[in-house]
């Protein structure tokens, strides 16, 4: 038989689903927590100070709230204090930002890079200055908790290794998550993810599909990638490699894949698959998409032709996911979020012809809340979750790795 939590244990349990409060929320009473956590106020009290005491969170008066009697504190993140560095490894960009405790960006920065084949060497050393400069710009006594990446390709995310990046070249493991924590050397483990698998995560917590337990999250930039949640839980599979819907062939005997097959979802509906539409443009990228959704608005044919055609199969996408998962929502990021809006009357149009009546009535088609930085968003919540789940000890070992 198991052995009964120590009281030790139970504390250390309840510091964390407080603070994971605190955390989503951003500002919450203790009367409110203490209904949550089924603790009494006393107990509440009493984890409050501890993790006040630690620098995590701070109380403060509540503004006014029209209630006769004595408010109950509110309980705050202390975001300036303690904080993430989340980057973001794209086909064509590298992003780095601060995040504070709480979910607040504190600070940022990207830079693009021509598209093609990344040496591994090179990114990694890229993002470590990035990395470097956030938490230089960061306030005296600030404590950096965790860094996390979010990687454009299929990662195993237990040790952080890259076992399939196409879209950059990256056709064999590397070691991706060791390599970044021995080159940043501040003494925490880089956790790496799937971005598409981040970005689902971060609108299930913080963007439109806030509190949603079915959801389906596309990114696209170069390639498409998935994040899929059911039940609350992000799917998976056997290796942890789910999700890899832009491989998903919609038309057959289409575009050549860098995957190796044809016709798949990312080069028909994605960033590729429109630029090709339109017989390739310059610039390429995110600068491309914008471009052409532009001349669509203005009339130009060929880019509403292209544009009828990309929503066409990604509608045809988006009708076979609905019909396979169910879920509530479907989200676009990215670039699908401008192709998604400049296409929306095809991608609705072929789910309704083509999914389920009983699995689309209630499907609801929704872009990013967070914009291009879902996947940043993503990689801040990966870097939080140690101190989420053990606060005091993981604050005293990155305060420690800072000294």
């Amino acid at each position: 038989m198991r052995a009964a939590p120590s009281p030790e244990e139970i504390r250390t349990r309840n510091l964390a689903v407080l603070l994971r409060h605190v955390h989503r929320d951003g500002a919450v009473s203790r009367a409110t927590l203490a209904e949550r956590m089924g603790l009494n106020r006393s107990t509440i009290l009493a984890l409050t100070a501890d993790l006040a005491a630690a620098g995590l969170v701070r109380e403060e008066l509540p503004g006014q709230t029209g209630k006769a009697g004595r408010p109950s504190l509110v309980v705050r993140p202390e975001s300036d204090r303690v904080y993430v560095v989340a980057l973001d490894v794209g086909a064509d960009r590298l992003a780095a930002a601060r995040v504070g405790l709480g979910g607040s960006v504190l600070d940022r920065t990207e830079t693009t890079r021509p598209g093609g084949t990344f040496d591994p060497e090179d990114v990694i050393g890229a993002l470590v200055d990035m990395a470097r400069a956030m938490i230089g710009a960061a306030a005296a006594g600030a404590v950096c908790v965790g860094v996390g990446v979010a990687f454009c390709g299929m990662v195993r995310e237990e040790d952080g290794v890259v076992r399939y990046g196409p879209n950059i070249g990256w056709v064999d493991d590397v070691p991706f998550g060791d390599s970044m924590t021995e080159a940043l050397d501040l003494g925490l483990r880089v956790a790496v993810g799937n971005n598409a698998n981040l970005g689902a995560l971060a609108e299930r917590e913080r963007g439109v599909g806030e509190g949603l337990a079915d959801l389906i999250y596309l990114h696209g930039d170069v390639g498409i990638g998935g994040g899929i949640i059911m039940g609350g839980e992000l799917l998976g599979g056997e290796g942890g490699y789910g999700g890899e819907v832009g491989h998903m062939i919609v038309h057959p005997g289409g575009r050549a894949c860098a995957c190796g097959s044809r016709g798949c979802l990312e080069v028909e509906s994605g960033e590729l698959g429109l630029i090709a539409a339109v017989g390739g443009t310059d610039p390429v990228g995110q600068a491309a998409v914008d471009a052409i959704v532009e001349a669509a608005a203005r009339g130009d044919a060929a880019a509403r032709d292209a544009l009828h055609q990309v929503g066409e199969w990604l509608g045809y996408g988006v009708a076979n996911l609905v019909n396979i998962f169910n879920p509530s929502m479907v989200v676009f990021g990215g670039v699908l979020r401008e192709i998604y809006l400049a296409s929306a009357a095809q991608v609705r149009s072929r789910v309704a012809v083509n999914s389920l009546q009983a699995v689309r009535d209630r499907v609801r088609l929704r872009t990013s809340a967070l914009g291009g930085d879902s996947t940043l968003i993503g990689a801040a919540e990966l870097a939080f979750r140690e101190v989420l789940t053990d606060p005091l000890q993981t604050l005293a070992r990155a305060a420690a790795a800072r000294a």
